[in-house]
């Protein structure tokens, strides 16, 4: 099975059973991540959000299906999939994407946008706007490299096992070959506002590295800053969830970061 005859359903990873949440938020994984990563972000965020993680092929339940090699091919297909199936219906919308994650969300809210089914908001996490050109790691192609480079920031203390590695190894290749193949293409500013996040010390992304993502969008965006690394996601994810929240007009985020800045 390749990606292009995969089932619209086979995109998208629920949590709990569908529920009558006042949002969704369709999610992005990092390189190498899958679907999983999310299911504490999800339960931060309680009822209010329905939280749908996209799986992208060649990992977990799709390891057997061959990955999307181009990063804009792979938009192409989630986009099809959110405009193909009932998912999204009537219910809002926002998209959320961590490091990778963030490019293959924006190129697909792109999309979407083009579809004139716009999403809410875009939140994109530890990743530098696609303007600034390619990230310093993203044209990594050895093994090794590529897991030193995971093991850097912060998310391989299971690589050590060599089971853990044969099944990460693959993700991997893939993600970085689609981050490899792409390059940002001018084009209409998005028609939903954006909110960039970032790590304190996230070696990928500094601050204001992250501000360029809200030149993208012909509206108001805003930047938040959390503390901790690339992965600041997997420690953070009660103060994710309020800021997402918060920015998202959503009850539950009175407590959200105060390093939150307008632009």
């Amino acid at each position: 099975m390749t990606a292009d005859d995969a089932s619209p359903e086979s995109w998208l990873r629920r949590f709990a059973p569908p529920a009558e949440a006042a949002m969704r938020l369709v999610c992005f994984p990092h390189a190498g991540g899958a679907a999983s990563s999310y299911h504490g972000l999800a339960r931060a965020l309680g009822p209010a959000v329905e939280v749908l993680a996209v799986q992208y092929p060649g990992r977990q339940d799709r390891r057997h299906e061959p990955p999307v090699p181009r990063l804009t091919e792979l938009a192409d297909r989630i986009a099809e999939a959110l405009d193909t199936t009932d998912t999204l219906g009537t219910t809002p919308y926002a998209l959320f994407g961590h490091s990778l994650g963030a490019l293959v969300a924006y190129e697909t809210a792109r999309r979407l946008d083009r579809l004139g089914i716009t999403p809410h908001r875009l939140f994109v996490s530890a990743r530098r706007a696609p303007t600034a050109g390619a990230g310093p790691t993203d044209g990594l192609d050895d093994d090794a490299a590529l897991l030193a480079e995971v093991r850097r920031l912060g998310g391989g203390d299971a690589l050590d096992d060599p089971e853990v590695q044969a099944l990460a190894l693959p993700a991997l290749r893939a993600d970085y070959q689609a981050l490899r193949s792409y390059t940002w293409q001018d084009g209409p500013g998005l028609r939903c506002p954006v909110t960039a996040m970032t790590g304190t010390d996230d070696p990928l992304c500094a601050p204001e590295e992250a501000i360029g993502w809200l030149r993208l969008s012909v509206l108001p965006g805003r930047s938040r800053v959390f503390s901790g690394g690339h992965f600041y996601l997997q420690d953070r994810a009660g103060d994710v969830a309020r800021a997402v929240l918060k920015d998202l007009a959503l009850p539950g985020a009175e407590a959200a970061p105060e390093r939150a800045t307008h632009t």
